[in-house]
């Protein structure tokens, strides 16, 4: 595919100049010439994006055929003679960052990596602890765990026989770990087709399939564990679902754009293979460009566009607007936030936004998230000895298999476990379909006279609803008036109906006269009452697209630069491009 390289400028108030096209960066001094980084260079193809990278003298580590590019190792001096020489390259660089998690762990007195944890438990500490039991245990100090399954009505589908069955989920996170629960489906089959390390390219003496660290576990087992609880419940959303984990991060949390690239670069290649349907991104990176422009972000695209659902988790740095972060600022994916139970799973009346989930709008204007779903104090499988569970140990339970942890993380893979029941029950479903049966039975948070608790711009179109959502017909509500195809090219590229006014109050424009629509409905409260009994306007308008072009101009003239500035050296190539594990945060 063709990346955009085009330049442009974005004029409203106050001008915005968005750097679009190839790396000019710092420019390189006498100290930093010969200091090596790692980069992605991007060109017409692979092959010619090798060869550029190895002509300015850098070291290709590996290719990312689904995005025309290679990772290589180039000098800063070699960075500004290969673009100076080749405008039509872009060079993005392709830095590691360490999630807040695993700060903690360097500063503790936990110096050295926690070994790979690669057997499973044995049967006798694999089972599955009663919720009496949990609320009662020392080592956990809550009131006691949210079931998604009953929070969703999932479990209800699963006494139907809808339980993922025949559907692939792949995961993209810290690997997995195989234990009983994970290993074997309810029909007693091995359930993990394929494992892929691809920080192994990196480090491939060190390569490991496991997860040390415990994220990717966590998040899988929300989606597939076949545990029961005391109530006979299967613990996962889609307890009979495939799995196939792709580890980009390692036993600190830590990843690189091209790790997660690779990872995703392998799942399009086996989809086929393995019959892949949906993809989970429980993770986060900082939007440094427009969402087109970024190398993660078109291979997330890519993804989309070779028929893979993707699930990505709106981030844990809310409640602010404008938080929402790589990928979960690709238009077409299906981005989660996250809600709590109160602790109260039988009293919905106090079922609230949890506070850390990142809110919309984009700054393309797009309303994120799509959907929320419960994040809050979730139970999943994690080995007593991985990273996140020797820092936190007063959230493992006495089993020694089970954790409990809070995060739009653990929201995103709610929704990728109900897209897989979706996709049993309608095999032929596509992303764009599976994504507007997801909003049009979502449940908005309203108040005590039915308006909406909170902005669409931090619930979306509500509360996942798995029954609903599963006998769903709902068609052409989602990603209307894009055009993904010409996104991936760099011919047409596109921007939201959001705006902000002059007092800084983010409204939903109407198509045809710019004027808010709807504007009452996006208040920003703190108000709570998860309800069926409200309706988005005119089948989700706030979901569709429209075509960004030079001088594409804002409603009354306002651009997000009050509030979201993206300069020219924010856009820069020259910042690191990283992603990670979405952080730690308290439980909800």
């Amino acid at each position: 595919m063709k990346q955009n390289l085009k330049m442009f400028t974005v004029l409203a108030l106050a001008t915005l100049t968005v750097a679009s096209g190839s790396f000019t960066g710092t420019p390189a001094t006498a100290a930093d010439n010969t200091s090596e980084a790692s980069y992605i260079v991007q060109a017409d193809t692979t092959g010619a994006a090798r060869e550029i990278a190895q002509h300015a003298g850098g070291s290709v580590q590996r290719e990312l055929a689904i995005i025309n590019g290679v990772a290589a190792t180039l000098t800063s001096a070699q960075v500004n003679a290969l673009t100076a020489s080749d405008p039509s390259v872009r060079v993005t660089r392709d830095e590691p960052v360490i999630t807040l998690a695993a700060r903690k762990i360097r500063s503790s007195s936990l110096e050295t990596s926690v070994s790979l944890i690669s057997e499973p438990l044995s049967d006798a500490t694999s089972s599955v602890s009663s919720d009496n039991a949990l609320a009662n245990d020392e080592q956990v100090p809550l009131l006691g765990y949210a079931h998604a399954p009953s929070l969703t009505g999932a479990n209800k589908l699963h006494s139907y026989g809808i339980d993922g069955r025949g559907v692939t989920i792949a995961v993209v996170d810290t690997g997995i770990w195989e234990t009983y629960g994970l290993t074997e489906s309810t029909l007693q089959e091995r359930r993990i087709l394929a494992r892929y390390d691809a920080t192994a390219a990196k480090n491939p003496e060190n390569s490991k399939i496991g997860d040390d660290h415990g994220h990717g576990t966590h998040v899988s087992s929300i989606m597939a564990s076949s545990d029961l609880n005391a109530q006979g419940l299967y613990q996962g959303m889609a307890p009979t679902a495939r799995i196939v984990a792709a580890k980009a991060f390692d036993a600190s949390g830590q990843g690189s754009y091209s790790d997660v690239i690779d990872a995703i670069d392998w799942i399009v290649s086996v989809r086929d293979e393995y019959d892949v349907r949906v993809l989970n991104l429980s993770i986060s990176a900082p939007a440094r460009s427009h969402y087109w422009e970024d190398p993660l972000n078109q291979a997330v695209m890519a993804a989309w566009q070779a028929g893979i659902a993707v699930v990505v988790s709106a981030g844990n740095s809310g409640p602010d607007a404008m938080t929402i972060g790589v990928p979960g600022n690709v238009p077409y994916v299906i981005t989660v936030g996250a809600m709590t139970d109160h602790y109260t799973p039988d009293t919905h009346d106090d079922d609230r936004l949890a506070s850390f989930s990142s809110a919309g709008p984009t700054f393309e204007g797009f309303v994120k998230p799509e959907i929320v779903a419960p994040g809050g104090h979730l139970h999943g499988l994690m080995h007593s000895q991985s990273t996140i569970a020797t820092e936190y140990p007063q959230f493992q339970h006495s089993d020694g298999a089970h954790y409990t942890m809070s995060g739009t993380s653990q929201a995103a893979a709610v929704v990728s476990g109900l897209a897989a029941l979706m996709i049993q029950a309608d095999p032929e479903v596509t992303p764009d379909e599976l994504k507007c049966r997801l909003m049009a039975s979502g449940r908005m948070a309203v108040d005590e006279d039915g308006n909406p608790a909170y902005s669409v711009f931090q619930q979306g179109a509500g509360l996942v609803s798995a029954y609903d959502a599963v006998y769903s017909s709902a068609s052409n509500c989602a990603n209307q008036g894009l055009d993904l195809a010409a996104d991936l090219a760099g011919t047409q590229h596109f921007g939201g109906p959001a705006n902000v006014d002059a007092n800084g109050n983010y409204f939903i424009m109407d198509g045809a006269t710019g004027e808010p629509l709807g504007s009452e409905g996006f208040l920003w409260s703190n108000g709570f009452l998860w309800s069926n009994g409200f309706l988005w306007s005119n089948g989700f308008l706030w979901s569709n697209g429209f075509l960004w072009s030079n001088g594409f101009l804002w409603s009354n003239g306002f651009l997000w630069s009050n509030s979201y500035n993206f300069t020219a050296t924010d856009l820069s190539t020259a910042t690191a491009n990283t992603a990670a594990v979405n952080t730690w945060v308290d439980q909800q």
